[in-house]
């Protein structure tokens, strides 16, 4: 690619792809390949998350309205990813391009090695010139292993594949600095460089009845983006060149942009940071959190004040002080039990002082990011 080119994820969100009545819109769905073909042929790479398979799906299965049990809503996935991918696959060809498709679980991001494997997987189809469609295997998903919703999920994508820009298509044009559905006087926000806690009061719950992310979720995925390193945009599913104008730097919507200044996360502390799941605790000394925090240092058997779970060698868990207060997340060089181990024997503590739990280079500081993790 040039300069000029870029690498975008594009997210759509289910009402911005069916009817009223819970179907698949072929003008919709037209409108939005007719976009992702215009930033294709100008030589961008493009890959699509797209929700809408359990409201493509369910009508299929004879519900009137979108199920509320969760067999429900996966049988209707699995109706509904067929129509969904096969109507994508269709349009595209008919432009000259080839859609695949991958289903991703969260348990595939948060073991490093498939994590990694998805990585290399889109990135070969992306310089293959292949238009990846992303979506959760809701068929096979269980509550507590979801990502939450596709605004999560793309930005994991996003900083996975190194992208440019993510951009989330929705039903209002960009966040505001109040509820419009409440508040007519609203004014529409057009440049975040930080997600304070005022913008996320002021962003609301607002979403649609289809869809399952609100505001709230995209500001999430936003977080998540800025701290990677990459530009955000937020904007109106049915605006006429929505894509291209974003992409530009001239549409009407939001744009989240990183602050040059801030620490910028690598794919392994993306990983440790978003992905990972931890397995257990570390409590360390309080004297010893800003030798880990302000001064960036690893973390060594002598700070520790208590460990809690069970993990193992190479796992992630959590760093906390002895109030509770999380002070990030890391790798550990060594066992719960050899480090409970070393608490009991001073000896062999003593011989193990210069050997680091955590590296820094495999710690990442929740105070420093200031994102959920």
């Amino acid at each position: 690619m040039t300069s000029n080119q870029q690498r975008v994820v594009v997210k759509v969100g289910s009402s911005s792809l069916t009817s009223l009545h819970g179907e698949i819109s072929s003008k919709k769905l037209e409108k939005l390949v007719e976009q992702i073909v215009r930033l294709k042929d100008e030589g961008h790479e493009v890959l699509l998350v797209s929700s809408g398979a359990v409201a493509a799906g369910y009508r299929k299965l004879g519900f009137i309205n979108r199920p509320d049990t969760l067999p429900e809503k996966q049988a209707s996935a699995s109706v509904g990813q067929g129509l969904l991918i096969e109507a994508y696959s269709k349009l595209f060809l008919s432009h000259g391009y080839i859609a695949s498709q991958i289903l991703i679980t969260k348990s595939d991001f948060s073991d490093e090695k498939r994590y990694n494997n998805v990585r290399n997987t889109m990135n070969v189809l992306l310089k293959r010139g292949i238009i990846p469609i992303i979506n959760e295997n809701d068929t096979v998903t269980v509550n507590r292993l979801k990502f939450g919703d596709n605004d999560t999920l793309s930005a994991k994508v996003a900083g996975l594949i190194d992208a440019d820009l993510l951009t989330i298509l929705s039903d209002i044009d960009g966040l505001y600095d109040a509820n419009p559905r409440k508040a007519p006087d609203a004014a529409l926000v057009r440049e975040v460089n930080e997600i304070t806690p005022e913008i996320e009061a002021s962003a609301g719950d607002a979403g649609s009845e289809i869809g399952t992310g609100g505001m709230k979720s995209k500001l999430d995925a936003f977080k998540i983006t800025m701290a990677s390193g990459i530009k955000g945009f937020l904007g109106r599913a049915d605006t006429s060149g929505l894509l291209h104008e974003a992409i530009s730097g001239t549409a009407r919507g939001t744009y989240f942009i990183p602050n040059a200044d801030s620490h910028t996360l690598n794919h392994k502390e993306q990983w440790i940071a978003f992905n990972s799941g931890p397995e257990g605790d570390i409590v360390v000394h309080n004297e010893s959190k800003e030798f880990i925090i302000d001064h960036k240092k690893s973390l060594y058997p002598s700070s520790i004040y208590e460990i809690n779970g069970r993990f193992s060698n190479g796992s992630v868990v959590r760093i906390l002080d002895q109030e509770g207060e999380e002070i990030g997340l890391g790798v550990v060089n060594f066992s719960s039990s050899q480090l409970r181990k070393w608490k009991k024997d001073t000896n062999q503590e003593t011989a193990a002082s210069s050997q680091a739990v955590v590296d820094r280079e495999a710690f990442v500081c929740h105070l420093e990011l200031s994102v959920p993790l």
